[in-house]
């Protein structure tokens, strides 16, 4: 594979959100609080074991095609596929009223603070905090592609 030498902000951007969306994971979710939580049911952690490893095997193809040398379109599909990732991330965090879920579990990875905003305490989530950062930083390498 012969590397790429262009775009390298874009790149190196698109290789910290890439990671964010996958080796992140691997050490948020593959211990007590997630992967063997027993609190939680068996298909759940199932479930997420086959999320994080779904996540970085599309990594591992989106870090090939974001540095491999050759067209642009490598490049701009490293990037669709961290905002595809992080989209799906905050729809589901947006409709979780209409199946039950939560940012939060009792046992698992506590806010990482409470703001007061209007006298109201809003817990501030480390997968919105993260996930946020790394899509932000995926846009700021999209517009930086020339």
């Amino acid at each position: 594979m012969e590397f790429a030498t262009d775009n390298l902000i874009a790149r190196s951007l698109l290789t910290i959100s890439t990671l964010g969306y996958s080796l992140t994971l691997v050490f948020a979710d593959f211990n007590k609080t997630h992967a063997t939580n027993p609190l939680w049911t068996g298909h759940a952690r199932f479930h997420v074991v086959w999320q994080v490893l779904s996540n970085c095997g599309i990594a591992l193809i989106a870090l090939v095609l974001i540095w491999s040398a050759g067209t642009i379109m490598k490049l701009w599909l490293g990037a669709a596929l961290a905002i595809v990732v992080y989209a799906a991330f905050f729809a589901a965090a947006l409709t979780m009223k209409l199946f039950g879920g939560a940012l939060l579990d009792v046992n698992g990875i506590p806010p990482l603070t409470t703001l007061n905003i209007g006298g109201k305490p809003l817990q501030v989530d480390a997968n919105v905090t993260v996930f946020g950062a790394m899509a932000v930083i995926a846009i700021i390498a999209m517009l930086t592609i020339r």
